[in-house]
């Protein structure tokens, strides 16, 4: 279907060129009159006026002109801008956005909104399809994993397999075992970016539940021989505590998985005024800024290098939670060396 339609002679006449070259035209036949009228005015009132009239059309020229052309600009490019800030919000994955078709009495700007109204809706559509189908298929998928799983389990224990038997059977568990985990995670991402996991308040304790999460690691942080210097305020927090899990676990994950062996990592809470603050920092090599760019986005890996101990979904999850949680998240290479992630959560409810 053709959305824009070849324009009448009226609707030419009415362009945004055209008005705005009328509307200047006017303003300098208005202010060089208006100059003459102050000529007038000021020899009437006073016979010894002197100054030359072409100063005159300057001065005038100068503060109405520059009055009325403010007045103008404001008319013809605050549409501009209201698109502009909508295009923001489209940038920022927002396809609800839809601008009043009517606002304006031009006919380029009602094409113009209806051209981007037309292209959210496309977009909203196909974000949609796209995650429903995923959501699906994530769903179907996740039955045959577990059968699978449960039967390499029960393999796992028999005692008449050789041992290159055995390792295909550890090797079948561990990949199916990182195919639950993306699974999980892409289920988990497509209901929190349909907003059908409503934030659940609940009080808890917020450096209990990091402690927690530090020990449901253990095996990845003693297979690295990693230390932990961590400094926690007592903290209660009223937010998703499920969620927040995720949050601590990812970050946390992420500074063991890209900590070099026998180093440090650094997990700091801070009960601040009107906010707390997390912060996990690791000894790594830090982020590239092709990296920091990409860091949140989805199935995006800095690192291939460890591509098989995540699928990229975990930082992206974190930052769509902390949206949800009334947070944020910021990524920062340290000047010494390694990588500071820093959690910053702005509702207070002790």
């Amino acid at each position: 279907m053709k959305f824009f339609q070849k324009r009448s002679s009226k609707k030419r006449f009415l362009s945004l060129r055209v008005r705005m070259v009328i509307l200047i035209h006017l303003e300098l036949l208005f202010c060089i009159a208006f100059a003459f009228l102050i000529d007038k005015i000021a020899n009437t009132l006073n016979e010894n006026w002197s100054i030359p009239i072409w100063l005159e059309i300057v001065i005038v020229s100068t503060v109405v002109g520059g009055v009325l052309t403010t007045i103008i600009s404001r008319a013809f490019f605050n549409p501009i801008k209201k698109l502009r800030k909508a295009m923001d919000k489209v940038a920022n994955g927002d396809f609800s956005i839809q601008l009043d078709v009517n606002e304006s009495s031009s006919h380029d700007i009602k094409e113009l909104y209806s051209g981007f109204n037309l292209m959210t809706q496309e977009l909203a559509a196909t974000e949609i399809l796209q995650t429903d189908f995923i959501s699906n298929v994530s769903h179907e998928i996740k039955t045959p994993i577990n059968a699978i799983e449960g039967y390499s389990t029960l393999l796992q224990g028999c005692e008449n397999l050789d041992s290159d038997q055995q390792q295909y059977v550890e090797k079948i568990l561990f990949n199916t075992g990182r195919l639950s985990s993306l699974v999980s995670n892409i289920l988990l991402l497509s209901k929190i970016e349909n907003q059908s996991i409503q934030s659940k308040k609940e009080l808890f304790s917020l450096d209990e539940q990091i402690r927690e999460a530090i020990v449901a690691l253990e095996s990845a942080w003693v297979l690295k021989n990693i230390e932990f210097d961590v400094e926690l305020d007592s903290v209660k927090y009223n937010g998703n505590e499920t969620m927040m899990r995720h949050v601590w676990s990812n970050l946390i994950g992420n500074a063991i998985k890209f900590s070099p062996v026998d180093s440090t990592v650094y997990i700091k809470l801070e009960n601040q005024v009107d906010k707390f603050v997390f912060s996990v920092t690791d000894c790594g090599e830090g982020l590239s800024d092709e990296a920091q760019k990409h860091l949140f986005d989805k199935f995006y890996q800095a690192d291939t290098s460890h591509k098989s101990e995540g699928n990229g979904l975990g930082l992206s999850l974190v930052k769509r939670i902390l949206a949800i949680e009334g947070g944020d998240i910021i990524a920062e290479n340290l000047d010494g060396g390694g990588c500071r992630f820093t959690v910053i959560l702005y509702e207070k409810n002790q």
